[in-house]
C-alpha cells in the first residue's frame, strides 16, 4: 500500500489503494476517495461474540462501534484521511514483536491485518495521573497504522534503560517495551507554582516513543481564554452602547 503524508499541521494521509486492497478507518475520518472506492461499516471480528465484544472494548478506548472499511474496485483508487483538530498524522509499522500503545482518540485508519484492542494501565497511580487515565489503544499484529495528535511530534528512540520524564499528557504513544510509570514532580512549592502539574510520567527503555507538543486540554483552556477575553469585550461595548443610549433617549 502507497501513501503520503502532505500538510503541516492540518495533516491529511493520502492512501493509493490496489485493486481490491482495504483500509480500515475510524468512523468520520474520511475527507475524500475516488469514484471506484467503496466503503462499508462493520464491526471488526470473526463470530457475532467477539464483533461484539470489539465494538464495546473499541468504545471504551474512545473510538465508535464501527469501522469503516474502504476497497478499491476495477483498477487503482485513492481514499484521504484526517484528524479532528490541528495536529500531525505519523504511519508506525506494526508487527507481531512490537506492538503499539497510543492514547485515546489517536487512531485514524489501519491495514486489515493490524487488530485495535484496548489495554488497561498495571498500576493505579499511573492510571490515575497517567494523562492517559486507565485506558491506552493497543496496536498489534502485521501492517501499517496512522495516529493522529495535536501539534507537533518529538520522537525518541530509548536505549534500553535510558529513560525520560514527560509531562503525562504530551505522550501520544510508545511501543510496548517501554516501561511507563507516573511520580510526582517534588517539591510542593514546585508542585504549586511550577505550572508544570503536579505529576510527570517516567518512560524507560528499551522503545519508540512519540509526544506531541500541543494537548486537547491545553488547546481547549487556550480556546476558553480567548473566548471569554472576546466575550467581556463584547460585554463591555454593549455597556457602552445601551449608556449612550439611555442619555439620547433622556434627551428626547
Amino acid at each position: 500500500m502507497d501513501y503520503n503524508i502532505e500538510g503541516d499541521n492540518l495533516q491529511v494521509v493520502r492512501v493509493n489503494l490496489n485493486p481490491e486492497e482495504v483500509i480500515y478507518a475510524e468512523a468520520g475520518k474520511m475527507v475524500y476517495k475516488t469514484s471506484n472506492v467503496t466503503m462499508e461499516s462493520k464491526m471488526i471480528g470473526s463470530g457475532l461474540g467477539e464483533k461484539i465484544f470489539g465494538a464495546l472494548k473499541r468504545k471504551i478506548a474512545g473510538e465508535s462501534l464501527f469501522t469503516t472499511h474502504f476497497a478499491a474496485q476495477k483498477g487503482p483508487g485513492e481514499v484521504g484521511f484526517a484528524g479532528d483538530f490541528p495536529g500531525r498524522i505519523e504511519a508506525i509499522q506494526i508487527s507481531p514483536e512490537k506492538p503499539f500503545l497510543a492514547q485515546k482518540d489517536a487512531f485514524i485508519c489501519a491495514q486489515p491485518g493490524v487488530e485495535l484492542t484496548i489495554a488497561f494501565q498495571k498500576e493505579i497511580g499511573t492510571g490515575l495521573f497517567g494523562g492517559e487515565g486507565f485506558i491506552l489503544e493497543k496496536f498489534q499484529g502485521e501492517g501499517l497504522v496512522f495516529i493522529h495528535a495535536g501539534g507537533d511530534f518529538i520522537h525518541f528512540d530509548l536505549a534500553p534503560g535510558e529513560q525520560i520524564e514527560v509531562d503525562t499528557g504530551c505522550i501520544v504513544g510508545f511501543q510496548e517495551s517501554v516501561s511507563y510509570n507516573v511520580q510526582f514532580v517534588g517539591g510542593i512549592k514546585t508542585a504549586i507554582f511550577g505550572g508544570e502539574g503536579l505529576f510527570l510520567a517516567t518512560l524507560r527503555g528499551p522503545g519508540r516513543v512519540i509526544l506531541q507538543t500541543m494537548t486537547l486540554s491545553k488547546l481547549r483552556r487556550e480556546l476558553g481564554i480567548m473566548a471569554s477575553r472576546n466575550g467581556g469585550e463584547r460585554s463591555g461595548l454593549g455597556a457602552i452602547s445601551d449608556l449612550v443610549g439611555g442619555i439620547f433617549s433622556s434627551d428626547d
